[in-house]
């Protein structure tokens, strides 16, 4: 998908697109770094969008590991699965993250191990905002972790009403730069 189809998705979408270009490279290696991809069993990601962190994802993650990627968005849906729908452990899910639990149940998943996100927050409702990130921290317990990125840190008290432990890495090199958030539960 070029910038433009990008562009008209984000006019159409622009609170669950929530950004007016694709995430950078520097953006999705930052946001996988942190994923020992040999030690896990399940792997989620939350608003895929184009595919940027998807990519790195597939890339690294173990051929045994369970990959769902969810998204809302058709457009994003039909090019991801198009991309990705035919490899094996990897499932392109169109719905919301907030079905999560009926996912699980889909694909018989007890344990999650790392949520990687790319959902836009600062422009989702409070209410949806809660209902993901409280489902999010209960799924993944004291031993999964959360990691999502925001273009600033002002949701950053949000995420410790949720996770007890956060830290946070500035990316320049995207457009516009980002903050990588990891967040646990120990």
């Amino acid at each position: 998908m070029n910038a433009l189809h990008f562009i008209q998705e984000y006019i159409r979408h622009p609170r669950t697109v929530g950004a007016i270009m694709p995430s950078s490279k520097s953006l999705a290696k930052q946001m996988v770094k942190p994923i020992p991809f040999e030690n896990i069993t399940c792997m989620i990601e939350y608003g895929p969008g184009t595919g940027v962190f998807t990519d790195e994802i597939v890339q690294n993650k173990h051929k045994d590991t369970i990959f769902l990627a969810i998204e809302a968005n058709e457009t994003f849906y039909n090019m991801l699965n198009k991309k990705y729908g035919h490899l094996e452990n990897v499932y392109i899910i169109h719905g919301s993250v907030e079905n999560i639990d009926e996912y699980l149940k889909q694909y018989d998943i007890e344990k999650v191990d790392y949520i990687v996100s790319g959902l836009p927050f600062t422009s989702l409702s409070g209410t949806t905002s809660t209902k993901i990130l409280k489902k999010t921290a209960t799924l993944l317990g004291a031993e999964g972790t959360f990691i999502t990125f925001q273009y600033s840190k002002v949701k950053c008290s949000f995420f410790e009403s949720f996770f007890n432990t956060i830290q946070y890495e500035r990316v320049y090199r995207n457009v516009p730069p980002a903050y990588v958030f990891l967040c646990t539960n120990p």
